[in-house]
């Protein structure tokens, strides 16, 4: 499978002619994050396509850096001193291609479907919120001022969202009211969904040669009772859930040991995954899971552990974007679609936005279970949609929107 999906740089811009022109384009640009693809600054050469267009439709883009990454990239439109911000999201990068079926880079429209790598998780929705963005800009319809971000590193560490609402959100000279995170929620209204709290359980022990055993002390051995307390002690005794986004689960997914057949393993390593539900703190399950192996320790003093958190990320809490949910959810319904609000087991940057104190939903064209497959793919009418319902939002009259600062 070819990975060649680099962007030519320096040649004059062109306008696309449509939303799905400006998708083919976007999922041309191989923009596989940095940690999977081990390439620097993954997203730049994307972000340097979208900033062209923007630039092309007449708005205000702003850089803005991320120590270790690409920039995040702040596209606006500004209509008036007096009026609120709203604020859309969509991240640059994607996971990796490996095992695809079909060539990543190369959009390919089957029916009223266009496969590419992207094309479902999140260029769809970053493609739709543009190019309603640049019809918002050229007409007259509306006064709500309106900022589009697009950032980097959604799918590893989320560096992207996490410099924004620690450094870069605080000096804009303005807060948004709302926040729209793009993700593919099949066009429904997201209020509600989990958060994640990842960690590394690391034994070590001592090598030795397999011939003689009784001089190591095998990590792996080490690992045998924090495995087992972890599956058959932790796990079961999980028991928050929530209406929209269904319980909180755990798993153990990554193993690593030892460094060959005839040494006794002197590392061993389990990475857990643990998606919390509102109302819970990523702090508390590192430390419930800390407080457990500390048992362990106490029952063998020579166990020799340590925990490292991998990823922490926020619950969306659909209290906190209560108000504005009921606002867009009868914007949709006068669309036809549904406004009832819904709940998501994954999670996404809505989460992060909220917890800084801005309500925020999340919505977008595509199926989550088409995003990232081997033969990923966008549904084209609800990519359609999408352009016609961000444009709507930006927009509705203003006096939907709250005017008090939220941050």
């Amino acid at each position: 499978m070819s990975n060649s999906g680099r962007r030519q740089v320096g040649l004059a811009p062109s306008s696309p002619a449509g939303c799905l022109d400006l998708l083919a384009e976007m999922i041309r640009i191989d923009s596989v994050n940095s940690a999977i693809s081990g390439r620097a600054r993954a997203e730049e050469d994307l972000a340097e396509y979208i900033e062209e267009q923007a630039r092309l439709f007449g708005l205000g883009v702003r850089r803005m850096p991320v120590p270790g990454q690409a920039d995040n990239l702040l596209i606006t439109c500004d209509r008036s001193a007096a009026s609120p911000w709203l604020l859309f999201e969509s991240h640059m990068d994607t996971v990796g291609v490996e095992g695809m079926n079909i060539e990543p880079f190369a959009p390919n429209v089957d029916g009223r479907a266009v496969h590419g790598r992207g094309s479902c998780d999140t260029k769809g929705s970053g493609a739709a919120m543009l190019w309603a963005l640049r019809t918002y800009a050229s007409a007259s319809l509306g006064s709500a001022n309106v900022a589009l971000l697009f950032t980097v590193d959604e799918e590893v560490s989320r560096s992207g969202i996490n410099a924004f609402v620690r450094e870069q959100l605080p000096t804009l000279p303005w807060r948004p009211v709302g926040a729209i995170v793009g993700e593919p929620t099949g066009l429904r209204l997201v209020t509600a969904h989990r958060g994640a709290a990842r960690m590394a359980i690391r034994t070590e022990g001592v090598a030795a040669h397999s011939s003689d055993p009784s001089r190591g002390r095998s990590a792996i051995r080490m690992m045998m009772p924090i495995l087992e307390a972890v599956e058959n002690r932790y796990i079961p005794s999980l028991t928050a859930t929530h209406p929209l986004c269904g319980p909180a689960v755990c798993s153990v997914n990554l193993i690593r040991g030892g460094s060959q057949i005839n040494i006794i393993a002197q590392s061993c390593e389990i990475q857990i995954d643990r998606r919390t539900v509102p109302g819970e703190e990523a702090s508390d399950v590192v430390a419930t899971i800390s407080r457990l192996l500390s048992e362990l320790r106490a029952a063998d003093p020579a166990q020799n552990y340590a925990v490292r958190e991998l990823l922490m990320y926020e619950p969306l809490d659909p209290a906190t974007s209560a108000e504005f949910a009921l606002q867009l959810g009868a914007l949709l319904e006068s669309m036809g679609l549904s406004g009832e609000p819904t709940g998501a087991g994954y999670g996404s940057h809505a989460g992060t936005l909220a917890s800084a104190g801005m309500p925020a939903v999340v919505f977008g064209p595509g199926d989550i279970a088409q995003a990232h497959t081997a033969d990923e793919w966008l549904n084209l009418d609800q990519l359609e949609q999408a352009v016609d319902v961000y444009l709507a939002i930006m927009q509705a009259d203003v006096s939907l929107w709250p005017r008090r600062t939220v941050l």
